[in-house]
């Protein structure tokens, strides 16, 4: 017997509700069997709240629908009490933030600033709150928003983070949207970008924000930056490249604005060349330098890496150049691969560019390498790695395995959660 709920009702397939019973949050289009209004005959409205049942008529929990996406209903609770208003926002609201507080609070570099300063407040389906992405840099939020659900309840969750926020003694005033992203086509959403100028906030005079992160100085672009500004995901893998810096020559591949550079230089590297194929990265690279007074000690190169690491295993002249031979190569590429489809190309560019930096490693020297994709999983990249060192005819010694930073949380049941690998080497 179904339970009586307020809410629409989605009816689904079997194995949808396994995959709901196992933790996983999204109903895809081809595994739904029909839509029913609620009780009062009210009908699912795109981006409103439905209750999902099996068709046998066991409830799984409530979702938001998303009428014009493959992924048609993300799931929200699974506890028959909630209703899903405003209260229940302002709890995951409060849970997220409680959650970086605990994760994040005590891991602070001794002297500097409190790590929740700068960190991810809002991670999506890992908060509850499937769609959106929400980054703090000091006293700025910066959101994105990518289901038409989400998009619905922005008046209502940003006064909700404004307030949390504050209520915690947090200097947040402001909020900037970055919904300019061609993936929210798929839910027919518009894309845009600018202060939000709705209850509670501030209206600030740039976009441009001063930001510290492991005791170091940024200047971050927010409306222009790739993603919301700054890739947060990496700070405690870039105190990993700190610790493995001190005397070294440092080679930061796919540097954007330079934090792994700038770490390395912090961390005592004799010398540091940051590479990124964007000169305005490099410009801003150069420029985050400047301001932590670390600048006499770093170069900086505009260059496609693919191409520029195999140029400097072979000419030995251009690597003096750069101020080669470097013992420390740092890679931390885009996202090879944003479907299965391409994951077997995209395991072969992992292949290559290890290759290419264990070939002007020198025995003894250390590699810290990446990938940033959840098609690309732990064990795929691995074997890019272990098949780049047999080609390179070198053996690694694992130093640490590490993933995203915990306010990047991973959730269990949701591999989709789980995207960055990071594993640091040394070369014998």
């Amino acid at each position: 017997m179904k339970q009586a709920r307020p809410y629409p009702q989605v009816i689904v397939t079997r194995k949808a509700a396994r995959s709901l019973k196992a933790g996983h949050p999204w109903v895809f289009e081809g595994e739904v069997v029909r839509t029913e209004p609620a009780a009062d005959g009210t009908p699912a409205a795109n981006g409103g709240v439905v209750d999902v049942f099996e068709e046998n008529g066991t409830w799984q929990g409530a979702g938001l629908i998303s009428e014009q996406s493959k992924i048609r209903v993300r799931m929200v609770t699974r506890n028959a009490n909630d209703r899903v208003d405003e209260a229940f926002w302002a709890r995951r609201v409060a849970w997220a933030w409680q959650h970086r507080r605990v994760a994040m609070g005590g891991r602070a570099l001794p002297g500097c600033e409190p790590d929740t300063n700068c960190c991810r407040v809002v991670f999506s389906e890992a908060d509850g709150m499937p769609g959106l992405i929400v980054d703090r840099y000091e006293n700025v939020l910066v959101t994105q928003v990518g289901t038409v659900g989400m998009e619905l309840l922005r008046p209502t969750i940003y006064p909700l983070l404004l307030k949390t926020l504050q209520a915690d003694g947090q200097d947040v005033s402001a909020i900037y949207e970055r919904n300019d992203s061609p993936a929210r086509a798929k839910e027919g959403l518009p894309q845009y970008k600018g202060w939000w100028q709705g209850e509670g906030a501030e209206v600030p005079e740039t976009p441009r924000i001063m930001v510290v992160e492991n005791g170091l100085k940024f200047d971050l672009d927010i409306e222009n930056s790739q993603k919301t500004g700054f890739f947060l995901d990496q700070k405690y893998n870039r105190r990993a490249v700190r610790e493995l810096a001190g005397g070294r020559r440092v080679l930061d591949c796919f540097c954007h604005v330079g934090p792994f550079g700038l770490n390395a230089a912090a961390g005592g590297a004799d010398f540091v060349r940051c590479v990124d194929v964007s000169q305005t990265a490099i410009d801003l690279a150069a420029e985050n330098a400047r301001l932590n007074g670390l600048d006499a000690s770093m170069g900086f190169t505009c260059a496609n890496v693919l191409e520029y690491l195999p140029e400097l295993a072979r000419d030995r002249k251009r690597l003096r150049e750069e101020g080669g031979p470097f013992d420390l190569i740092v890679l931390d590429p885009p996202a090879f691969t944003k479907s299965r489809g391409t994951v077997e190309h995209a395991s072969k560019g992992y292949r290559e560019i290890n290759y290419a930096a264990m070939r002007l490693l020198p025995r003894g020297g250390y590699l810290a390498t990446c990938s940033c994709s959840h098609f690309m999983t732990t064990e795929l990249l691995k074997r890019a790695i272990a098949d780049a060192a047999h080609q390179a005819n070198v053996q690694l010694k694992q130093i640490e395995e590490r993933q995203q930073a915990p306010d990047h949380p991973i959730l269990w049941g949701a591999p989709e959660t789980h995207y960055l690998d990071f594993l640091t080497f040394q070369v014998v």
